[in-house]
């Protein structure tokens, strides 16, 4: 009996946990799905079951599916931008600078400050008259002045900047603790070999950090798909609808009392999200094991 009671003790100190992640995580998805089928409204006192008719309108309303694009291009963007740029920043702070831990510090600050303070700093910086087209027209570069904000086919990439401009220090010290963890024998050995550096990187560096760019990528890309923050300050979804995401779009419906419709996008949200990130966390899972 006491063997007994001590192979659950571990089981009583996860069902509290479970208790509380299941009343206030588990039960309100699984009611958002069910409201998802719904006709519910603040102006309704009734609620009717209406099949797939709010999914129906997500795919047919030109906002919503413009709002979805947006998604997926920030999404890609900032996946590709904050790891890029976190790697090489990485790569460069990881060898031996006398100024290195203070560009780290300089480097990683961003990220701990709130999304809306950086939002709301950028916003006149890039405004037509801002410190950006100033700085380009002063150096001559007038060409590369532009609406940073208000044109409608540059607004959501401006966005995705400042977020990777935000980030990319996250990533690079996810990615600096990976570099850290190799030890220098294998470089010593590639070395000997007659192994250049572009062969290092690719032989050695790339599939020993493996976890690193696993943890970064799922982070980046769950991130991008649930933006919300930087467009709802930056530019409300603006000029016009041109900047909407999926998160701000969600935000409008509620607003606006259609909650069976914010739901049923809040829904599609969250296959989108497990649909491209569980896949992708399975083959970078395999790929760890056979490096």
């Amino acid at each position: 009996m006491m063997t007994r009671s001590k192979s659950m003790y571990g089981y009583y100190l996860v069902w509290p946990a479970l208790l509380i992640y299941t009343v206030f995580f588990v039960m309100p998805a699984i009611i958002g799905l069910y409201y998802s089928f719904t006709d519910w409204r603040l102006d309704r006192i009734g609620i009717k079951f209406i099949g797939f008719d709010n999914f129906n309108k997500i795919f047919t309303d030109d906002t919503l599916l413009l709002a979805m694009k947006n998604t997926f291009i920030f999404a890609l963007a900032t996946v590709v931008g904050k790891n890029v740029i976190g790697l090489v920043l990485a790569i460069a702070l990881n060898m031996r600078l006398k100024s290195r831990n203070f560009l780290r510090a300089i480097f990683y600050s961003p990220s701990i400050l709130s999304v809306l303070v950086i939002s709301i700093v950028f916003t006149p910086i890039l405004r037509t008259e801002g410190m950006v087209n100033k700085f380009f027209d002063a150096i001559g570069l007038h060409f590369l002045s532009q609406a940073w904000l208000t044109d409608p086919h540059l607004v959501i990439w401006t966005v995705a900047l400042v977020a990777i401009w935000q980030q990319a220090g996250f990533q690079m010290a996810i990615y600096l603790a990976g570099l850290q963890s190799i030890s220098k024998e294998y470089y010593e050995a590639a070395t000997i070999d007659g192994a250049g550096a572009w062969r290092s990187f690719t032989n050695i560096t790339v599939p020993l950090l493996l976890p690193a760019i696993n943890i970064n990528l799922m982070l980046t890309l769950i991130g991008g798909l649930k933006v919300f923050s930087e467009v709802f300050v930056l530019t409300s979804g603006g000029p016009g609808n041109s900047s909407q995401v999926v998160g701000t779009i969600i935000l409008r419906a509620f607003g606006e009392g259609n909650w069976g419709l914010g739901t049923a996008i809040n829904t599609l949200l969250f296959l989108i999200v497990s649909l491209i990130a569980i896949p992708l966390l399975v083959f970078m899972r395999r790929k760890e094991v056979t490096e």
